[in-house]
């Protein structure tokens, strides 16, 4: 009786109403995605277009008014890491997070660095010139260090498997070369960092993944805009 009740609360949650506000090009939203593509979870996505938020979106996101927002069962979950968690906890197939508290915990700081240290220190070298895109590279790379110190005799963050660390930093192999091409800066080489460019490769080609990624060309397009906006003489603050 345990077993066939226990079928009936996975096939409810399998069964639920799940939607993902999300725009084209969003980094964070596509964490989502994948993660709910390793799962193998059906789910509705609604584009945004967040020069012209729709109702629903300002509904479920009142605070930040921006996606990624997952809605399950009319609850709105918000903010990527977050909402990867709650993916992990729900969904126990294919896990994300390991099982050892400390591992997870240790999984859940290198997410978090990658946010608070590592894209913003990269997107720093995106909008400067000069003297200062220079200074910004030292900075950017001795934060992509730490992270290239954590693939030692790993295929993947998480291992042999992708986990939550390899979605949090999985812009890295794509947004990457797409800001380096437009604004003209080489961060990571063979020489520094041998194993982020074979992990952005690996991961890269899972096929989970790839099939997944933005248009380039319309990356290009759109990243290019914003790099003349910010090194522009009016480039906002």
């Amino acid at each position: 009786m345990a077993s066939s009740a226990m079928v009936t609360a996975n096939q409810l949650i399998i069964m639920a109403e799940l939607k993902l506000f999300r725009t084209w090009s969003s980094r964070f939203a596509l964490r989502v995605v994948w993660a709910l593509d390793l799962k193998g979870i059906q789910y509705d996505t609604i584009f945004e277009d967040l020069s012209n938020k729709s109702s629903l979106l300002l509904q479920y996101n009142p605070i930040y008014k921006k996606v990624p927002v997952l809605v399950h069962n009319g609850k709105p979950l918000l903010e990527s890491l977050v909402i990867l968690e709650y993916i992990d906890e729900t969904w126990k197939q294919t896990p994300l997070l390991p099982e050892d508290p400390s591992e997870r915990a240790t999984a859940r700081f290198w997410a978090k660095f990658g946010d608070d240290k590592v894209l913003p220190s990269i997107w720093n070298v995106f909008i400067k010139q000069g003297k200062d895109q220079e200074e910004a590279i030292v900075t950017a790379q001795e934060n992509l260090g730490f992270v290239e110190r954590q693939l030692t005799g790993k295929k993947f963050f998480n291992g042999e498997t992708i986990g939550l660390v390899d979605l949090a930093f999985g812009w890295l192999a794509n947004l990457l070369s797409v800001w380096e091409e437009v604004c003209g800066a080489t961060l990571i080489d063979h020489e520094k960092f041998p194993l982020l460019l074979e992990w952005i490769q690996n991961f890269a080609d899972a096929p989970i993944i790839k099939e997944r990624w933005p248009p380039r060309d319309k990356l290009i397009t759109k990243y290019q805009a914003h790099h003349e906006v910010y090194t522009s003489k009016g480039a906002p603050k």
